[in-house]
């Protein structure tokens, strides 16, 4: 091996003279050890690091001594010239930029640059030292060597570093500029970042240039996380807060295409487009945008935000023109002095005040009719919104016209919101409440050739035209619009056409089956018009099938005006037959009560098959007044006994809900004709027929009252026994009491005490069934099923005893205390054997007895 000699002065250390030189080259005693091995292998790396981890305590001259004669022998060693590129850049960092180190370091690193200059860490050490040191053009060479010498997956490392230095704030603009020019095209995506650069050094234009660049590549996407939405207003408001610096883009052309790309921003996009001509000083032109844009928005929260903007603008205007006139003013009036008075316009000075309140004026009278235009560019299909527009022009004709002619052309009948066929009216009575019946007659003619699309539409438009000839006083015109309306089509349809192929007949084809149509025909010819000519389209209204139930009832009582009552009858006959119940019970109940009203029992055999007739086709829960109507005729022109029959149909074939008061209709009939015995009978059967448990209790309550009339207590009694074995003591106290007030009055003991014992068992049968249906309940205790079960014992049935045992004593006086006492031991002795059942009621002897005692 070729020995190596490294001076000092080749490692950069400066020595100082005298003693300590040869300390600093001669190895020491303990490094003779290494310095043998190396003289064996020069190569071997961990022998260089071996050595060199055993002098870490030895001084930096040495150290760095030693990595000099390690990298000469190992210039294409990594490890080794990264760890003495490290401690060499430690060891200068205290120092002076100027120092000889520094340069010395310098040239180290150039020196390893030459083998290791694939090594980014390598550069990453030499950038970091560079830029430390603040030497611009260095740094920007460096950079530039490194970025041609390591691979482009390495050059993110260097940029890094390339861009932190750029950005400081005493490298040139124009050098950070040309650096992140290149940059960008190596990442673009990063173009944001040098948008933020351009921002903070104030260079607007090439900002904005930028910005617009990436918002024209569909490819970008933002690193910070923005959309295409928040960079466009950011744009936006870029180019409008510093409009005077912006020169190279077309503001206009972009702010445009924003708000077509993002309508819901239109608003904010079109006041930041109209504040860019504000700031150049173009105020006209600042004017036609706000005005333009009020023209296309088309919801209502961008048009307050333009409306307000504008309205803002045009006082400040204002404002500032008064500053301004008043400043001129002066000047004039000195001018004034000084100078000759026919130099007029030398001393003019221009005053528009008055024109710019009439702006302003302008602009906020016309906010309803900009308001109205942006709902109708929503939906011009609105109608409401149409006659309000309309409303709005109130005291302007020629305007209301304009409006009322463009609605009509505008609205789409089969997307119209609202009544399409009104706008056409209120535009014919627009021309007659301006006395203009001319006009009026020309709208309702291209009213009713208008495309509508629904032919009840149509046939209000025909109807107003006819309303409108009668406010002329034109009958006849009236009369004969009429008759157009409802002329059948010459092309008459196929009988087997489907509904389908009926539909798409057009709407005046299909007009003269409209019932609204005919029926203000038919009272037109009743008002102004003959009796046949009135009669005719009844019975042509009947035959299209198109005539309602009060058609019906409308021609019968216009024939009965007219003295024709057989007529009349026939068109309830054909009314009838055309509709069913329960369209035609009105019908019904009208001729029914005509016909026995006119001919009484002349007619009687007619009267019943027509009763007959209504009572089976009527429905059960619509039948109840026909069979009243039908009785009552029996009773006033027919038998008594066929009353009773049709009754009892009745009771038969009305639903359960109305049976009651069926019943009592009934059971007053037959008092008043046959007495209390077919009274008694009509009560037997009522009560023997299937019927819900309240219907019969009421019936046995209203059966007993009946009875204790006539004196009958045994008969109210058993009445009273049946309905109580159905009835709940607590939610039917009326029938007990009432019971209770029958056995206080007429009873005795044996009788109250069976009342007492129904009441007990009716009580216990209630508990039983509400002790299984809630079977999920814990088992009560003993003493909680009797105190449930003594709810037949109260305080107003013990009062009642001793009532009753007072009036017996009151009515018995020989009864004495020692025979009440027997009476009231032997039922105790009873009460006592009968123990043994558990739901058993005690009964204190305070029920039985009392005064001392006596029973």
């Amino acid at each position: 091996m070729t020995h190596v000699t490294v001076t000092p002065e080749m490692s950069g250390v400066n020595l100082c003279r005298g003693a300590e030189t040869p300390n600093i080259v001669l190895p020491a005693e303990e490094d003779l050890i290494f310095e043998e091995k190396l003289l064996h292998s020069p190569y071997d790396v961990k022998l260089w690091l071996a050595y060199l981890y055993s002098k870490k305590t030895a001084p930096v001259s040495t150290r760095l001594l030693l990595f000099e004669r390690a990298v000469h022998v190992l210039p294409g060693s990594y490890k080794l010239w990264y760890s003495y590129l490290n401690e060499r850049c430690t060891a200068v960092r205290p120092k002076h930029i100027a120092s000889k180190a520094v340069d010395a370091l310098g040239s180290v690193f150039e020196r390893a640059l030459v083998t290791m200059h694939k090594m980014p860490r390598i550069w990453e050490l030499y950038l970091n030292m560079l830029a430390a040191q603040r030497v611009i053009t260095m740094v920007r060479h460096t950079c530039d060597r490194a970025l041609a010498a390591l691979p482009i997956t390495q050059h993110g490392r260097i940029w890094k570093i390339y861009l932190a230095f750029m950005r400081q704030s005493f490298v040139p603009i124009e050098t950070t500029r040309r650096v992140y020019r290149r940059y960008i095209r190596f990442e673009p995506g990063h173009t944001e970042e040098y948008i933020e650069i351009l921002k903070s050094r104030n260079l607007w234009d090439e900002a904005a240039k930028h910005l617009a660049d990436v918002l024209n590549d569909d490819a970008f996407h933002s690193l910070s996380g923005k959309s295409s939405h928040q960079l466009w207003l950011e744009l936006c408001e870029m180019l409008t807060k510093h409009a005077a610096r912006v020169e190279t883009i077309n503001v206009d052309a972009i702010v445009r295409g924003g708000i077509q790309t993002f309508s819901d921003e239109a608003g904010k996009l079109w006041t930041a487009l109209a504040d860019f001509y504000i700031r150049r000083g173009m105020f006209d032109t600042a004017c036609d945008i706000y005005e333009e844009a009020m023209a296309s928005v088309v919801t209502v929260r961008d048009f307050s935000l333009i409306y307000d903007a504008y309205t803002k603008f045009e006082e400040s205007m204002l404002s500032a023109k008064m500053r301004d006139d008043i400043h001129q003013c002066t000047e004039a009036s000195e001018a004034k002095h000084s100078s000759n008075e026919n130099d007029f316009l030398l001393t003019d000075i221009g005053e528009d005040l008055e024109l710019r309140l009439a702006r302003l004026d302008f602009l906020i009278g016309r906010r309803p009719e900009l308001l109205s235009s942006v709902l109708l560019r929503q939906n011009p299909h609105d109608v409401i919104e149409w006659q309000k527009r309309v409303s709005i022009f109130e005291g302007n004709p020629r305007r209301q016209v304009f409006t009322f002619t463009e609605a009509v052309k505008t609205v789409d009948p089969s997307r119209a919101l609202g009544r399409y066929h009104m706008l056409w009216i209120d535009f014919a009575r627009f021309y007659e409440r301006h006395g203009d019946c001319a006009n009026a007659r020309i709208v309702f003619k291209k009213a009713v050739n208008a495309p509508f699309f629904k032919v009840d539409d149509l046939a209000t438009v025909w109807c107003e035209w006819a309303e409108f000839e009668i406010r002329q006083k034109d009958f006849s015109c009236a009369l004969a619009l009429l008759q157009r309306a409802t002329t059948e089509p010459s092309q008459r349809l196929d009988a087997n056409l489907d509904f389908m192929n009926h539909t798409r007949m057009l709407m005046r084809d299909r007009l003269y089956k409209s019932q609204k149509l005919w029926t203000f025909y038919c009272d037109l010819q009743e008002s102004i018009g003959s009796f046949n000519s009135a009669r005719a389209c009844y019975n042509r209204m009947i035959d299209l099938h198109i005539a309602s139930p009060q058609t019906i009832l409308n021609f019968a009582a216009y024939l009965q005006e007219n003295d024709r009552l057989e007529d009349s009858f026939q068109v309830y006959e054909r009314g009838v037959s055309l509709f069913k119940f329960p369209h035609s019970r009105e019908i019904w109940q009208t001729y029914l009560i005509q016909f026995v009203t006119r001919f009484g029992a002349s007619k009687l055999e007619r009267s019943r098959d027509l009763f007959e007739q209504c009572c089976t086709v009527a429905p059960p829960e619509d039948v109840k007044p026909f069979f009243i109507e039908y009785a009552r005729m029996e009773e006033h022109f027919g038998a008594a006994s066929r009353a009773m029959d049709i009754y009892k149909r009745a009771c038969f074939k009305v639903p359960v809900d109305q049976k009651l008061d069926l019943y009592r209709t009934y059971i007053s009939c037959a008092m008043r004709f046959f007495g209390p015995k077919m009274v008694r009978s009509i009560y037997d059967f009522a009560i023997a027929q299937t019927l819900p448990g309240d219907v019969i209790k009421v019936l046995c309550m209203q059966y007993a009252h009946f009875e204790r009339k006539f004196g009958e207590i045994d008969r109210a009694r058993a009445l009273y026994t049946h309905a109580c074995q159905i009835a709940n003591p607590q939610e039917d106290a009326e029938l007990w009491d009432e019971w209770n007030a029958l056995e206080v009055q007429n009873g005795n003991e044996d009788t109250f005490r069976e009342m007492l014992r129904i009441k007990r068992s009716v009580c216990a049968s209630l508990g039983q069934v509400h002790f299984n249906t809630v079977a999920i309940d814990p088992p009560p205790e003993p003493m909680l099923i009797k105190s449930q079960v003594s709810c037949a014992v109260t305080q107003r049935e013990e009062d009642d005893m001793t009532e009753m045992t007072k009036s017996r004593d009151g009515l018995n006086p020989a009864n004495d205390t020692s025979s009440g006492n027997l009476k009231l031991k032997s039922y105790l002795n009873r009460l006592g054997s009968a123990k043994s059942n558990p739901d058993e009621i005690d009964i204190d002897a305070n029920e039985l007895c009392s005064d001392g005692g006596k029973f």
